[in-house]
């Protein structure tokens, strides 16, 4: 699909290929299609001209966007393996993934680099922290250089290399791990062409169309058939006011994004995917009342992008214990080991963990049954909290706890000071709802909880962590046992 997208780049070269909202939700043009395809053909003469051939890493460290994606396309060209670099992960665990990847260059952005060096006392407060970059190997700047950056990568005019034809590592993306034990999941070309295939199949992006998102899984799916793609404001309100004018076709937010607009009381057009975290039928109530034509819950692992899909109308619909997360996608197959624990496999898994042998089948570290072919979840294994003799896993019953007028819930265990562990259910009220409100509509779920009925709930905003915010249970533990 990566080839596929260089080639239609070149037909209709003056469309918008990516927009961008500006602060009153007005689209400006950030790339059209032949610019994506230029730059894309310079980068690629200037990291072959650099001496980086097929097989080669190279480490990524540029805000998504024109430039990132200009970049990727050029790596695909010429078989060049990219290690994605998080500004988040912190200087320590980004040292240790670079020695685990040994890229031949990096690719930083300006704000990347500054991060790393004369502005990182401002990013610290902004939670980003990068190493010093050029004491992990040679570093170059896509884009604006600003003073105390490395020279840049300039796009070279002439002919662009002859595309590299072949399968191999497409993709480096860092996962769990620490600072003496990374972990990396490594994507083939094939691997990584599956994935995005099986996007444009779930999607079905029409031509001309807006779409707003921002990863890498909607940009290329969405630009190889021919729709403009509107990256999403971070402002809640600019995105409210972005998502009235674009009207797009199909929007992908994650669970926080999707919450924070619907507190706006945006008006929703298209299809609207959301991911990356747990995905309530409730919230995907909303989002069809705010006006989505369908709202899907996307199941998806670093490991398997995307793995099931399910539709709110089915997932409303469905009365049993877990998290319903749909069916798997055609070529995706599902099955238990003796734990419980969920495996997936199918064309668009990952190949294997960097420095470990290749996997067929992708251990999800989720506990889960399947209802027919319909995957359900029932939390994550390492989230099992014990109560007395009781196993009680949160993803069973949090789906229950989304009631009107909860914005997010989850489950944990807090240590009784006895060997045993309380269970708390910390409950975060939609804006303006009042808890008292909730206490009662949530009643009846908790009765039928049996024995995994929690001994407290407590309403206080769920914490959250991660670029993908999704809850964390850490927190929100600690959270309880100090509100004990």
């Amino acid at each position: 699909m990566l080839d596929e997208l260089a080639a239609t780049l070149r037909r209709d070269p003056d469309r918008p290929a990516v927009l961008a909202a500006t602060r009153s939700g007005r689209e400006r043009v950030r790339a059209t299609r032949g610019q994506l395809a230029e730059l894309a053909d310079g980068y690629a003469a200037a990291l072959h001209h650099r001496g980086l051939t097929a097989g080669d890493t190279l480490g990524v460290a540029v805000r998504p966007g024109p430039r990132a994606l200009s970049v990727l396309l050029a790596a695909h060209r010429l078989g060049l393996r990219v290690a994605v670099l998080d500004p988040s992960a912190g200087p320590d665990v980004l040292a240790a993934r670079l020695t685990l990847a040994r890229p031949a260059l990096i690719v930083a952005d300006a704000a990347a680099q500054a991060v790393a060096g004369w502005a990182r006392p401002l990013a610290r407060r902004a939670q980003l922290a990068l190493p010093d970059l050029a004491s992990l190997g040679p570093v170059v700047t896509a884009g604006r250089r600003l003073p105390g950056c490395a020279p840049t990568l300039a796009p070279r005019g002439g002919p662009a290399p002859r595309p590299f034809d072949g399968d191999g590592d497409a993709v480096i993306i860092f996962t769990s791990g620490t600072t003496t034990r990374p972990r990396a999941v490594v994507h083939s070309r094939a691997g990584l062409d599956a994935g995005m295939r099986a996007v444009a199949g779930l999607v079905g992006p029409r031509p001309g169309v807006p779409v707003l998102g921002g990863m890498f899984f909607v940009l290329v799916p969405s630009l190889a058939s021919g729709a403009p793609v509107a990256m999403p404001a971070r402002s809640a309100r600019v995105l409210t006011r972005q998502v009235a004018r674009l009207r797009p076709q199909a929007t992908y937010l994650t669970p926080p994004q999707l919450r924070s607009l619907l507190a706006e009381s945006p008006r929703l057009t298209g299809a609207v995917y959301s991911g990356s975290a747990p995905v309530s039928a409730a919230l995907l109530a909303r989002v069809k009342r705010a006006g989505a034509t369908r709202a899907w819950c996307v199941y998806a692992l670093t490991e398997l992008f995307p793995a099931a899909a399910v539709e709110e109308a089915e997932k409303s619909a469905f009365t049993g214990d877990g998290d319903l997360v749909g069916a798997p996608l055609p070529g995706v197959r599902a099955r238990l080991d003796d734990t419980g624990q969920l495996l997936l496999t199918g064309p668009g898994r990952s190949d294997r963990y960097l420095g470990e042998a290749p996997h067929e089948w992708v251990a999800t570290g989720d506990a889960a049954r399947l209802d027919g072919d319909r995957v359900v979840l029932a939390g994550r294994l390492k989230d099992m909290i014990l109560r007395g003799a009781e196993n009680i896993y949160p993803g069973l019953y949090e789906p229950a706890l989304h009631v009107p007028g909860v914005s997010l819930a989850v489950l944990v265990g807090v240590p009784a000071g006895d060997g045993d562990e309380r269970l708390v259910a910390v409950v975060e009220p939609e804006p303006g709802v009042d808890a008292a409100r909730v206490r009662a509509a949530l009643e009846p779920a908790l009765a039928r909880m049996g024995a995994a009925r929690p001994d407290r709930v407590l309403f206080r905003p769920v914490p959250l962590a991660g670029r993908s915010r999704k809850p964390d249970r850490a927190a929100a533990a600690a959270l309880a046992a100090a509100d004990a």
